[in-house]
């Protein structure tokens, strides 16, 4: 047999080999995909990486697509496309819930010690009689941080570490705002009139 005909008889066999393995639905293919999927959502892909997690469930949306239409070449494709974008979601999760904790530990820490500071610098400001509509305002601001940090605590202990920052943002700088209007009011009455 010629070299050209030995070969061709290989190829013929390796392309009956590959359309044979394709003839079936990747059913474990799709099944490992949406395995990866779900163990990425459970991991918060769905929003510590949302881009690459609905990457692979559109991907596995398309196998899907491609089994009805019996193309399984195609769906084994976006099967395995679909799996590695869900493993690759599971770990930029992971990543990003790591580094919105961090965050979620430092402006949680930076209130609660604004928080603390105003309410030492609200005692002096009663001690020294500063003016009575000052010590209302800090008051207020107090009371109006206390709840939001709080709030930001029980985000936190339930894992939504993304809510920290949104539920303390304005407190932390409004204490901050406060404790230096205590400052000046904390003066006692005599050296202010000098």
């Amino acid at each position: 047999m010629p070299a050209f005909g030995r070969f061709g008889l290989a190829a013929a066999v390796v392309g009956s080999l590959m359309v044979g393995g394709c003839g079936t639905p990747p059913d474990k293919e799709i099944d490992q995909a949406q395995g990866a999927i779900d163990a990425a959502g459970a991991a918060g892909a769905d929003r510590y990486a949302h881009e690459e997690f609905l990457a692979a469930q559109e991907a596995l949306k398309h196998a899907h697509e491609a089994v009805d239409q019996r193309d399984y070449r195609l769906a084994l494709n976006h099967a395995l496309d679909s799996r590695e974008h869900a493993q690759s979601a599971a770990k930029e999760a992971a990543d990003h819930k790591a580094m919105a904790r961090s965050e979620a530990e430092r402006v949680l820490a930076d209130a609660s010690a604004a928080l603390v500071a105003t309410r030492a610098k609200l005692k002096a400001a009663e001690t020294a009689r500063a003016p009575a509509r000052t010590l209302a305002e800090a008051r207020g601001v107090i009371a109006d941080s206390e709840g939001a940090v709080q709030k930001a605590r029980a985000a936190f202990d339930r894992g939504d570490y993304l809510a920290v920052p949104d539920a303390v943002a304005g407190a932390t700088a409004r204490l901050l705002a406060i404790l230096h209007g205590l400052d000046a009011a904390a003066v006692p009455a005599v050296k202010r009139r000098r």
